[in-house]
């Protein structure tokens, strides 16, 4: 496998671990409603689980409030109980026909916790882009010792997947601290 084909590859799985990133930071809560707080919760539809999003509009009303309109109304009790079930730690509130999610404060405590979720995605995340530097490094080492690249190849190949690594894991630090400060913000 050339050594282009390996760098690619490498970045490739890079990228990915930063994209599962940005989608695990999505579902964490700031100040604000977001429908990315409940459209991945698993509801039980018909016996299969199914994402909230496929089975009902979400919109937010107010900067501290979701609303929740299931596409056929049998299912409101189905989404009440996964919103209980779900670890988001907020309850909704039923009319018959809706679910209203209100999103209190949060208290400098939770804050803190929230920000500490977001350190443990980072370190996930870095654990990733370690697992692709490896890989790359391992392939290159498997196509020097097959005569297929040279010695020297082989050490510039390992120092530019290292610089990969490096570039991908300062993405990450600043997706945390970004995210940080939006959560910190009061």
């Amino acid at each position: 496998m050339p050594l282009d084909d390996i760098l690619l590859d490498s970045e490739e799985n890079m990228e990915k671990a930063i994209e599962h990133l940005r989608h695990e930071l999505r579902s964490v809560r700031t100040g604000r409603a977001t429908p990315a707080l409940v459209e991945n919760i698993k509801v039980d539809y018909y016996g299969s689980p199914t994402d909230l999003r496929s089975i009902a509009s979400i919109m937010v009303p107010e900067a501290t409030q979701l609303l929740i309109k299931p596409f056929s109304p049998q299912d409101l009790k189905a989404i009440e109980k996964a919103i209980n079930d779900s670890k988001i730690g907020l309850s909704p509130h039923s009319d018959g026909k809706q679910l209203r999610l209100n999103l209190p404060p949060l208290s400098q405590e939770r804050r803190l916790q929230l920000a500490g979720q977001c350190k443990a995605f980072a370190e996930d995340a870095k654990i990733r882009i370690r697992t692709a530097r490896r890989d790359g490094n391992k392939l290159i080492e498997s196509e020097e010792k097959g005569s297929v690249m040279t010695e020297d190849d082989a050490k510039s190949g390992k120092e530019q997947v290292q610089e990969l690594t490096k570039t991908y894991e300062a993405k990450v630090d600043d997706l945390i601290e970004h995210k940080k400060k939006e959560i910190m913000t009061v």
